[in-house]
């Protein structure tokens, strides 16, 4: 009898823990996306970030407000002896945090470190060639992003990016797109969306605007989004995200039907920005 009220006990605690931290964590994150944003800080962002000031009175606090979060729940690690600076945090979170914009409110949940080195980085890569062989080789990176708890960024390319950002490529706005993508557990180009019937539409229009681009790349045609989205699903997604923000009105005359469903996904219009 006392064992079993035991094993009861501990149930229900278990029980209430599961209810009770959901609701501690949304009010802890209330109250650091309500705090007031430094002013130094501010200056920051907008010194690095060109749209910073373009943005409306209620996004710039609401940006303010998740950077402070991004920045109290995940982890800065510098890599190859980069010391990791305050101002780096900044422009990596308010880059980053331009994708919750829509009061998402995930703030990226399986991510806990960011991992910044100074400039591009070495990895082994394994490729299979062959039904029983595989080649591994040393490959140069700008970033990546692991599905488990990481994102793997260069500091150089950071900077490049925040000085040419109407090019349309940005590694930050690339890799936290495809943690996104990665919150299901799966990295296919399709991240979670508001509703059920949302998914048949989605994969209507980017499965076709995947296929343009690889035709497209195929007979060596120019391109708004870059060729190197034809990789895979995933790697479109990412892609035509970081043109959606940094290249948005050529993204809405050459392809509306995607700009639209970015649109619509994000709840934003950069156009409104530029």
């Amino acid at each position: 009898m006392i064992e079993t009220l035991v094993v009861l006990v501990i149930i229900g605690l278990i029980v209430a823990g599961i209810l009770i931290y959901p609701l501690l964590v949304r009010q802890r994150r209330s109250r650091l996306s309500h705090r007031p944003f430094p002013p130094l800080w501010a200056a920051i962002v907008e010194n690095h970030l060109p749209i910073y000031s373009h943005l409306s009175p209620a996004q710039r606090r609401q940006l303010q407000g998740d950077i402070q979060v991004f920045l109290a729940e995940k982890q800065f690690i510098g890599c190859a002896g980069l010391q990791i600076t305050e101002e780096m945090k900044l422009i990596v979170a308010a880059i980053a945090c331009l994708l919750l914009l829509n009061e998402r409110e995930s703030y990226f949940p399986k991510l806990r470190s960011i991992l910044v080195y100074p400039s591009a980085y070495w990895v082994n890569e394994t490729t299979s060639v062959g039904t029983f062989l595989v080649e591994e080789k040393r490959v140069a990176r700008l970033g990546e992003s692991w599905s488990r708890d990481q994102v793997v960024l260069s500091w150089e390319q950071i900077k490049h990016d925040t000085c040419h950002w109407n090019d349309g490529h940005n590694v930050v706005l690339h890799e936290f797109a495809h943690q996104l993508d990665q919150e299901d557990g799966q990295a296919e180009g399709v991240p979670v969306l508001q509703n059920p019937s949302d998914y048949r539409t989605w994969a209507q229009v980017m499965t076709s605007e995947y296929q343009q681009l690889c035709t497209d790349v195929e007979h060596g045609r120019k391109t708004v989004i870059d060729r190197y989205g034809a990789t895979n699903p995933a790697e479109f997604f990412a892609v035509a995200t970081e043109t959606f923000f940094e290249k948005p009105q050529q993204l809405l005359r050459k392809h509306s039907t995607l700009y639209k469903q970015l649109q619509q996904y994000y709840q934003l219009d950069p156009i409104q920005w530029t």
